[in-house]
C-alpha cells in the first residue's frame, strides 16, 4: 500500500503484517461484538451542517487536557499488549505522541515497563492503573509512576471481571502464547513482526513480572492475573487510590450519569465515557450516544472525555460538538503502530489533525474550542 489516506488503510496494512492473534486482541469485542461495531457505528448517523462564507483562513486545533496545553484534543488511550503489535510497541508510541504534543497512556498490562518508557521518552506521560486484590503491589505501581514523573494516573473502572472475547479464545490467547499449528503458520507469514521482536528484550508484562508476588516469569503471570482483578472495587477504593496518588486522577469506564456524579463527588479532575472498546458488557450502548446525557450531568463539575470508535478527525470533532472536552484513540493508534511502527502512530495523528482541521473549516469554524452541538443537524426520521 503505497499512500494512506486513512485509518482504514493503516487497519488492513496492521491486520497484514501483526500475527492474526495480536491483531484481533486489538480489533475485537465481547459476545456478538454489537457494542464494538455500534461505537463505530453510531458516529455515522450524527450529520455535520456545513457553513459557506466565513473567513477561516487562521484556524486553531490547540487546548488543554488537564491544564496540559495540547496540540489537539485527542490522547492516545491505554491499551494492553501494546508491544505485541510491534517491537517496544509502547516506547514508539509514546515518542510518536511526544513529537506531536498529546498525551500518551501506559497501560498497567504494557510490555514496556514504566521505567521503560520514561527513560526512552522526555514528556510526562499518564499511567493507567487497574486495581488488584494484591493492594500491596497497586502501591508500588502508583509509587513506580510518581518516580517515573508521570503527570497523570488514569484508574479504569469496567475491568473487575474480563468480558469474554470470542476470537481470543479460537486463537488460544494466553500467557505464553499457545504454539498451536495455526498460530506457528502465521508467524511464518509474518516475518517483519519476528525479526523486530527477535531483536528486542521486551516480550512479557514490564510491568508485573518481577514485580508482583509469586510472578517471576510468563508461566506463573497467566494464573496471578486471572485470580487479580479485584470485583469488590467500589467507590471507596477510588478514594483511596486519590489520596496514594495525590495527583490528577482520570476515571474511565464511565457509561452512566449516576456514576458519573460518583466521579465528580469523589474529586477525580476528569472523567472518560467509555465502554472498553466494547470488550466488555456487549450490549451496552456506544459511547458517543452516553456522552450527551453525562456532559449535562456533571459538564460544569469535572473535564468530560470519550472514546470508543474514533477513527478520524471527524469523529473528534462530533465528540466535541456533543460536549466532550477531549477524546482518546486505541485501536486507530495500534492499527498505525502495526503497519509501520512509530511512523505509523506519527501518520495516524497526522491523518486526524488534517480530517479534525478540514470539517472545522467546513462547518465555518476557526478554533477547535467554538465547536458546540450547533454544528450538527438533527437526523432524518
Amino acid at each position: 500500500m503505497s499512500v494512506i489516506t486513512c485509518v482504514e488503510d493503516l487497519r488492513l496494512l496492521a491486520r497484514r503484517r501483526v500475527p492474526r492473534m495480536f491483531y484481533d486482541y486489538a480489533d475485537s469485542g465481547s459476545w456478538t461484538e454489537g457494542t464494538y461495531r455500534a461505537n463505530e457505528q453510531d458516529f455515522r448517523r450524527l450529520l455535520l451542517r456545513q457553513r459557506v462564507a466565513v473567513n477561516v483562513e487562521k484556524r486553531s486545533l490547540r487546548t488543554r487536557m488537564l491544564g496540559e496545553e495540547v496540540a489537539m484534543p485527542v490522547a492516545l488511550a491505554p491499551t494492553g499488549l501494546t508491544g505485541m503489535q510491534h517491537a517496544d510497541g509502547e516506547i514508539l508510541a509514546a515518542r510518536a505522541a511526544q513529537a506531536f504534543g498529546v498525551p500518551f497512556t501506559l497501560s498497567t498490562m504494557s510490555i514496556c515497563s514504566i521505567e521503560d518508557v520514561a527513560a526512552h521518552t522526555r514528556a510526562p506521560f499518564w499511567f493507567q492503573l487497574y486495581v488488584m486484590r494484591d493492594r500491596d503491589f497497586i502501591e508500588r505501581l502508583i509509587e513506580r509512576a510518581r518516580a517515573a514523573n508521570c503527570s497523570a494516573l488514569m484508574l479504569t473502572l469496567d475491568l473487575q471481571i474480563l468480558g469474554q472475547r470470542h476470537k481470543d479464545l479460537r486463537n488460544g490467547l494466553s500467557a505464553p502464547p499457545k504454539p498451536t499449528l495455526r498460530n506457528l503458520l502465521d508467524l511464518a507469514l509474518k516475518p517483519r513482526w519476528v525479526m523486530g521482536m527477535a531483536g528486542t528484550r521486551r516480550r512479557t508484562f514490564g510491568n508485573i513480572v518481577g514485580h508482583a508476588k509469586g510472578v517471576a516469569d510468563l508461566s506463573s503471570l497467566s494464573s496471578w492475573t486471572s485470580q487479580q482483578f479485584d470485583p469488590r472495587l467500589n467507590w471507596n477504593d477510588v478514594e483511596w487510590i486519590k489520596r496514594a496518588w495525590g495527583g490528577k486522577l482520570i476515571l474511565k469506564g464511565i457509561m452512566d450519569a449516576e456514576d458519573a456524579r460518583h466521579a465528580a463527588d469523589c474529586g477525580a479532575d476528569a472523567l472518560i465515557v467509555s465502554n472498553h472498546g466494547g470488550r466488555q458488557l456487549d450490549g451496552a450502548p456506544s459511547s458517543i450516544a452516553a456522552l450527551p446525557a453525562i456532559v449535562d450531568a456533571v459538564g460544569s463539575r469535572i473535564e468530560v472525555w470519550m472514546d470508543g470508535g474514533i477513527r478520524s478527525g471527524q469523529d473528534v470533532f462530533k465528540a466535541l460538538a456533543l460536549g466532550a472536552r477531549g477524546t482518546l484513540i486505541g485501536r486507530a493508534f495500534l492499527y498505525g503502530l502495526g503497519a509501520l511502527g512509530e511512523a505509523g502512530v506519527a501518520r495516524c495523528l497526522e491523518l486526524i489533525r488534517n480530517e479534525l482541521d478540514l470539517t472545522m473549516a467546513f462547518c465555518g469554524l476557526d478554533d477547535v474550542a467554538r465547536i458546540d452541538r450547533g454544528v450538527l443537524l438533527e437526523p432524518p426520521r
